[in-house]
């Protein structure tokens, strides 16, 4: 098809259905605006307008077959900054992307609390992402007999060799098995560099299932994901085996902190974790979720950082813990967060805005010295920046201040009937 020049004939096309919506990048050459024609056409076909929604600004030739199909615009999200955050012995300025009024003030309360009392220790225990295909038998005998193959340790560096070729930076570091009936469920585990990994792990799961095929004709490969990974879900795998990066985080508030910048006392606040963050929880059947409000600090340094916010569901997996230490008077805090998926390098931090947060905190793209330091300092810095959400949002519920504060920063005083629709 000739395309006509005029823009409201090709809207008219993209209308009738003559040229479909999803091939204007590819027809015009030209992805601003298909972006701006496919606008119009959305437009008319819903007899909605999509006015307010930005449009121009945006390079969308950045996120052609990468980050988002189909584009009409662009959302905004402001960021603010918490900090600094002084983590083990570095200071790093926090951006968060959010439109909850408080959350960037109560961190950075949190982290003006955690410096002056010297500061955060975070320690990286595990880091490997995971993908488990389910395959199928005719019978859970020889389901059973796959099972024994894969975590025989005779057969782990040939599997290796074969995994290991999907990239130069994935590295098989584990395989763990699951059978239901004649159903196997094979967990494998691998480093990704500076990658999130998931696109990687998977290839390389892939050539170890066609590897297996030939030793195990009869093997039917059911899904790549057969949920055993688990991915974008709460799970009990990623709580208790870890998934991404696991990390714990600490700190020692010094009473006099707790009572001058926090408004609480140490007592308040160990009571209030036992009560809210561990007891409460386990009434509620909490799975991974023993914490105040991790999720709200996880995904506004995701959005920010262009990590995949739906991957904030394990990502928050976080236990608080509180207590009073030097005879009473100081208080030691903690988060363990066990699968914290990030990266610095795919996805969506390789657009311009998020680019720049990863480089503020000086994580930005793949470290050639180490590969895989920059991702895993990223982690650390979500940790140490829940830890400073988890100590400032308790020490407003502790001291009966958490509804006034949203009362002053979380509720606008425009009169919206004023506002046009």
């Amino acid at each position: 098809m000739d395309l006509p020049k005029d823009d409201e004939e090709l809207v008219k096309l993209v209308v009738s259905g003559e040229i479909p919506s999803y091939s204007l990048e590819s027809k015009l050459g030209d992805c601003f605006k298909a972006a701006k024609i496919r606008r119009e056409a959305v437009q008319k076909l819903t007899g909605r307008s999509v006015e307010g929604l930005p449009l121009d600004g945006f390079d969308y030739d950045s996120i052609l077959g990468q980050c988002c199909e189909m584009p009409v615009g662009y959302v905004q999200i402001p960021v603010g900054i918490a900090g600094p955050l002084l983590l083990n012995g570095c200071e790093y300025s926090v951006p968060m992307a959010t439109t909850e009024g408080c959350l960037v003030a109560s961190t950075n309360r949190g982290c003006k609390a955690i410096y002056a009392s010297g500061g955060a220790t975070c320690v990286l225990l595990r880091d490997g992402m995971t993908r488990a295909p389910v395959v199928r038998f005719a019978t859970a005998k020889r389901a059973t007999e796959l099972k024994f193959f894969l975590e025989d340790p005779l057969n782990f560096d040939t599997l290796s060799v074969v995994f290991n070729k999907s990239s130069r930076f994935a590295r098989l570091q584990g395989i763990q098995c699951a059978i239901a009936g004649k159903n196997l469920y094979i967990r494998f585990s691998c480093s990704t560099g500076d990658a999130m990994g998931m696109n990687m792990v998977s290839k390389g799961v892939q050539n170890v299932l066609d590897f297996l095929q030939s030793d195990f004709p009869d093997m039917d490969v059911i899904g790549i994901s057969g949920n055993f990974c688990s991915d974008k879900k709460p799970a009990a795998v990623n709580w208790i085996e870890g998934r991404g990066k696991s990390v714990v985080c600490e700190a020692i508030i010094n009473g006099d902190i707790v009572t001058k910048v926090l408004k609480t006392t140490v007592p308040a606040l160990v009571e209030l974790n036992m009560l809210k963050n561990l007891t409460g929880s386990a009434i509620a059947g909490a799975l991974g979720g023993f914490n105040a409000h991790a999720a709200n600090i996880v995904s506004a340094i995701f959005i920010a950082t262009g990590q995949d916010p739906a991957q904030n569901i394990e990502s928050s997996h976080c236990i608080t813990m509180m207590e009073a230490v030097n005879d009473g008077k100081d208080l030691h805090v903690s988060v363990t967060m066990p699968s914290i998926e990030v990266g610095t390098v795919g996805g969506g931090t390789q657009l311009a805005s998020q680019s720049a947060c990863l480089n503020l905190l000086g994580v930005k793209g793949a470290n050639k010295e180490s590969p895989g330091s920059n991702s895993q300092l990223l982690a650390t810095i979500v940790a140490g920046s829940v830890l400073a959400g988890e100590l400032s949002l308790m020490s407003a519920i502790a001291a009966g201040q958490l509804v006034k504060s949203h009362m002053k920063y979380n509720r606008s005083s425009r009169d919206i009937t004023k506002i046009g629709s």
